[in-house]
């Protein structure tokens, strides 16, 4: 069998390899110049590549990021949650939000590629802890990714707010998560960088009434001090000290 012929019968279909890992496979850049001359592979970009005539979804080069590069580049928030099937009744956004570590940049042919939705990156360090633990393997076609968990998808929709994503749709979302486990919320609240998302989750989760919020220990939970602001016109909410949308009317809800 030829060099070439092992390389594609190794080749999961559908995911995009990266030039190191096909060089560390046996590769040289003669070879791999030599293999898209003969419609064997096709260049994606600086550093990537991808069988000739395969179709490469947003799934299949995420999988190279997470694989072959090692990235922390997951679905989180929203998207992790629609993953899950936690999103009924809210309407699909036909976006994908990826969450990675603060100062890790997706390479550029990720970013430059049309995978078939649009893809939104968002490089920052919510958390104080290493967050392999609460991510999911998620089975796609042939392979499978990584995402969040319920809750980590939970605390980084909460991110997001205001600008990027609605108030009020995220109660109707946080209505759907009844089945969170509550030793992983605590150890997410008590990790969380950000005073905002931990008074917001707990505004929410309280007022969703799920049977889980009665173990979470919220005096272990650092709320810092002072007033947060998540709608300037809103009302106070004195318990956890954020200012919230004075109704929660879902029909003038905007989506983002």
């Amino acid at each position: 069998m030829t060099k070439i012929n092992q390389i594609l019968a190794k080749w999961i279909t559908g995911t995009v390899s990266s030039t190191a890992y096909l060089k560390g496979m046996g590769l040289s850049n003669d070879l791999l110049h030599r293999y898209v001359k003969s419609d064997w592979i096709e260049r994606l970009g600086y550093g990537a590549y991808k069988k000739k005539f395969d179709t490469i979804e947003w799934q299949g080069a995420l999988y190279c990021l997470q694989t072959q590069i090692n990235l922390s580049a997951h679905p989180g928030g929203k998207t992790a949650l629609e993953l899950h099937g936690l999103t009924h009744y809210i309407p699909f956004k036909p976006k994908i939000d990826l969450f990675g570590a603060s100062k890790e940049r997706l390479p550029t042919w990720f970013m430059i590629n049309n995978w078939g939705k649009t893809i939104r990156y968002y490089s920052f360090d919510l958390f104080a802890i290493d967050l392999k633990p609460f991510l999911f393997s998620f089975d796609y076609k042939n392979f499978s990714i990584l995402i969040s968990s319920p809750e980590l998808a939970a605390f980084e929709l909460l991110s997001h707010i205001p600008q990027k994503q609605g108030f009020k749709e995220a109660i109707k979302i946080f209505d759907n998560l009844a089945t969170l486990r509550s030793n992983v919320v605590q150890m997410l609240l008590e990790n969380c960088n950000s005073i905002k998302v931990k008074r917001l989750f707990l505004y929410l989760a309280e007022n969703s009434d799920h049977f889980w919020f009665k173990d979470i220990k919220v005096k272990s939970v650092n709320l810092g001090k002072g007033k947060r602001v998540i709608d300037i016109n809103g009302k106070l909410d004195k318990k956890y000290n954020i200012t919230v949308p004075k109704t929660n009317a879902y029909d003038t809800e905007p989506i983002f």
